[in-house]
């Protein structure tokens, strides 16, 4: 085209001068004109402009191969465990050591070990010949304050007549009032005392304070009991209804409350577990141990269970705070530890994370993320902070 345009350029230059223009001249002047605009446009578009297409696309696609695209994922719960199994000891719901409360002798058990009995249930009878003396001594001496006082109180009256009269001094009346007031304090306390050993003869009979079995028995006919000391007569307990503790570690302390439903299995009845129900917990962390003592109570109206038996527990409710996990391949090893890539605002940012149990696929992660992060998977090596990315759905 440029050589057909210097073609016709050259062919008119080699026509003739004249001083004379020709009339058509002004005409063939602007077609010349549009001709060599015509050919630039053309040269133009057919030359020019694919070349600047090409350089556009390629400003673009290099800008698009220096966006970094990732892959991203929410972390996920971590598997839910087994229902939480602790070991515990069967007790029974109200247990006692029958004391002596006097001394005696031992002139009858009514109750041996194993036997059942009534709340008010007489278990044996003490003879207590040194509080019979005590009591007569006392009951004796009540009756001296007493005499004395009937004394005193008629002196006191005489006295009293005798100052009316005006043959008698007021010190003197006042004197004999007073003792008399004595005495009667003197007889109130020789009453009590009477009363105090009184009662405490009634403890010669022995009684059950509950209903419940006889678990232990180490009394015989005629065996010394001295009171003060340690050794029970009988060893009483309501095996009715069983109490369970257990200790229930840190991370499922939160989910045990008041209530819940459990189950009690014995080692030796293999396939049979019982009700049992959650009654009350420590409410604090033991710190030598980070458990909570909880206790469970059983219905044992059967019998099938014995107290003292070891036994295994099944807590349902049970349950500990999920864990976060994140897939295995969002995890970056460098030399500040273990990190996870997050994306937040298409930008990178870089956490540190504690890891936790490895499930194979995934990885726990104790602490460094929320389940709202947005982490990255298959993170590439040369990934650093600040870094915008773009999302691939």
């Amino acid at each position: 085209m440029v050589l057909l345009i210097l073609t016709t350029v050259q062919a008119t230059t080699e026509e003739p001068t004249s001083t004379e223009l020709p009339e058509t001249s002004g005409a063939g002047f602007y077609g010349l004109m549009s001709l060599v605009l015509i050919s630039a446009g053309a040269a133009f578009y057919w030359g020019l402009l694919p070349k600047l297409k090409q350089h556009e696309q390629a400003v673009l696609d290099t800008r698009d191969l220096a966006l970094v695209r990732v892959r991203v994922a929410l972390p996920a719960p971590g598997p839910a465990g087994a229902a939480l199994s602790l070991s515990g000891e069967l007790k029974p719901a109200t247990e006692a050591s029958i004391l002596a409360r006097v001394p005696g002798y031992v002139r009858k058990w009514n109750a041996d070990m194993g036997d059942k009995v009534e709340a008010g249930q007489v278990l044996a009878e003490l003879d207590t010949p040194e509080l019979q003396r005590e009591t007569a001594r006392a009951e004796a001496q009540l009756a001296l304050a007493e005499a004395g006082c009937r004394l005193a109180q008629t002196t006191a009256m005489r006295w009293k007549e005798l100052l009316a009269a005006r043959t008698a001094s007021t010190q003197e009346a006042d004197e004999k009032q007073a003792d008399f007031e004595l005495k009667t304090a003197a007889v109130e306390a020789a009453r009590a005392e009477v009363q105090r050993l009184q009662q405490i003869g009634k403890f010669a009979t022995i009684t059950a304070p509950f209903g419940g079995t006889i678990t232990a028995r180490h009394v015989d006919l005629g065996q010394l009991v001295e009171i003060g000391g340690s050794k029970e007569l009988f060893r009483l307990a309501d095996t009715a209804r069983l109490r369970v503790f257990v200790r229930v570690p840190q991370g499922y302390a939160r989910s045990v409350k008041s209530g819940q439903a459990a189950a009690v299995a014995l080692p030796e009845l293999q396939g049979q577990t019982f009700v049992a129900k959650i009654v009350r917990t420590a409410g604090a962390i033991d710190p030598a141990s980070r458990t909570l003592l909880t206790e469970l109570e059983v219905d044992n109206s059967s019998g099938n269970l014995l107290a003292g038996s070891y036994a295994q527990v099944l807590l349902p409710a049970a349950k500990a705070e999920a864990p976060i996990t994140v897939s295995a391949n969002a995890l970056i090893f460098r030399s500040d530890g273990a990190q996870v890539a997050t994306v937040e605002a298409g930008v990178v940012r870089l956490l540190k994370v504690t890891l936790g149990r490895d499930f194979g696929s995934s990885v726990e992660i104790v602490e460094g993320v929320n389940p709202a992060s947005r982490v990255i998977l298959n993170p590439p090596d040369s990934l650093t902070e600040g870094v915008n990315v773009e999302v691939v759905e």
